[in-house]
């Protein structure tokens, strides 16, 4: 079978699946599972292009993409005025002043002599700028998350179009992930992987607890969106004969039209990273990049600069990861910083990435589908599947409470399945790089 036919087969089956699931249970389901699709799709690619294209192992993927939900909030919520003048201005000040005062530690780091003075010297700034850091940090903290509590508590952002933070989150991301690959890239590949494992925690562990940010696990809700409001499509005339039309009544038929727009937007979102995936693939660049993946000692004595070339994809794939953390909050409708789990945001996309095909974008946007089809569809067949297994056992039965309760477990079992799967029967995946 043909590398084309066999692509074209694979992403058919998956479409049907969709498909199918519009058939049998409803296509609001599978509208919400393409959109969910769409967007696991976009994190896969960026994933890929980091691994796929230069073998670096990150599992931080959780913190870039908290940081994308966190730039919608932070571009797209109004200001909250109250909460600026209690505090906002000292609040940012503190920043200012923490940052100077690590930037001051580099600096002196830099510049003085190697011995127990230069030691002494950035011990004594990093101490001193973090009491002047506290004493002006703190009291502007508990101002702002006095204001409102309970309903706001927070700085707000900056009342923009939301649309605006998909590119802000994607910088976001980006910058993030330059801090950390200067001070991790050097590391060896697990060591990498440590790393980058605990500094998304620390970014996830700051959105839980620094309510002025983002209100912390109080959640921020009622986020703008970029498509019609339910509400508003079916009191217009023009949509509910519309509806009628297509024998649709305007409730059923605004809901689907909200994630037929949503769908759109994401797909066009996919369409461009992935053009701009294929294309640095297929470039000097993409081959230069494979070629530290296969044998950095081989590169290096090339003249490569393969630490600085793991920099640039670091950030780049980070950044697209940050992208999909974006559109992932603004189809949510609200941040919930409780809800970034390495199992969702880490193991899966992994999975979805391995799945699919390291170092293939075809693969990783078929992946993307394919397992969060199984993520989401998994579940309900297992309890189907444990109820039709234990209907014939009496009832207060052990062994019978036991299947039950243990088709909560289905998911992780077929994701360990289809991974073991893969890798016994096509161990370059689904569809492999060429």
């Amino acid at each position: 079978m043909s590398h084309t036919l066999r692509t074209t087969l694979l992403f058919a089956g998956v479409a049907g699946l969709i498909v199918l699931t519009g058939l049998l249970q409803s296509w609001n389901s599978a509208l919400v599972i393409l959109n969910m699709g769409l967007v696991s799709a976009v994190m896969a690619l960026g994933v890929n292009l980091q691994w796929g294209f230069a073998g670096l192992f990150n599992v931080g993927v959780m913190g870039f993409v908290a940081l994308g939900g966190l730039a919608a909030v932070l571009v797209s919520v109004e200001p909250v005025g109250e909460a600026w003048s209690a505090g906002g201005l000292r609040l940012l000040a503190g920043l200012v002043l923490g940052a100077a005062s690590v930037v001051a530690a580099v600096l002196a780091w830099q510049r003085m002599v190697p011995g127990r003075l230069r030691a002494l010297a950035v011990v004594v700034i990093l101490l001193l700028g973090f009491v002047i850091y506290r004493a002006v940090f703190d009291p502007a903290v508990e101002a702002v998350e006095a204001v409102n509590s309970s309903t706001s508590g927070f700085l707000g952002g900056l009342g923009l179009p939301i649309l605006l933070s998909w590119p802000v989150g994607g910088l976001l991301a980006a910058g993030a992930a330059w801090v950390i690959g200067k001070t991790a890239l050097g590391l060896r590949s697990d060591y990498l992987a440590i790393a980058t494992l605990g500094i998304a925690e620390i970014v996830v562990a700051a959105l839980k607890n620094e309510d002025w940010l983002a209100r912390g696990v109080k959640n921020v809700i009622g986020l703008p969106r970029p498509v019609p409001y339910e509400v508003d499509l079916q009191q217009s005339d023009i949509f509910i004969s519309r509806a009628e039309g297509f024998g649709l009544d305007p409730v059923t038929a605004s809901g689907l039209w909200v994630k037929v727009n949503y769908g759109i937007l994401f797909a066009v979102v996919l369409v461009i990273v992935f053009v701009l995936a294929q294309l640095a693939l297929n470039s000097p660049w993409g081959r230069m990049m494979r070629a530290i993946r296969d044998n950095e000692t081989a590169a290096r004595a090339m003249g490569k600069d393969v630490t600085r070339r793991h920099l640039q994809i670091f950030v780049l794939g980070s950044a697209v990861c940050g992208l999909a953390g974006a559109m992932m909050t603004t189809l949510d409708g609200q941040l919930t910083p409780a809800s970034y789990q390495p199992l969702r945001f880490t193991f899966l996309v992994w999975v979805m990435v391995i799945v699919g095909g390291s170092g293939s974008n075809l693969g990783a946007v078929l992946g993307g589908f394919l397992i969060w089809f199984l993520w989401v569809q998994v579940e309900p067949m297992g309890q189907l599947l444990m109820s039709a297994i234990a209907a014939p056992l009496a009832d207060g039965s052990a062994l019978k409470a036991h299947l039950l309760a243990s088709s909560a477990h289905i998911r992780l079992l077929t994701m360990g399945l289809v991974l073991l799967l893969v890798l016994r029967f096509s161990p370059r995946g689904l569809i492999p790089e060429r």
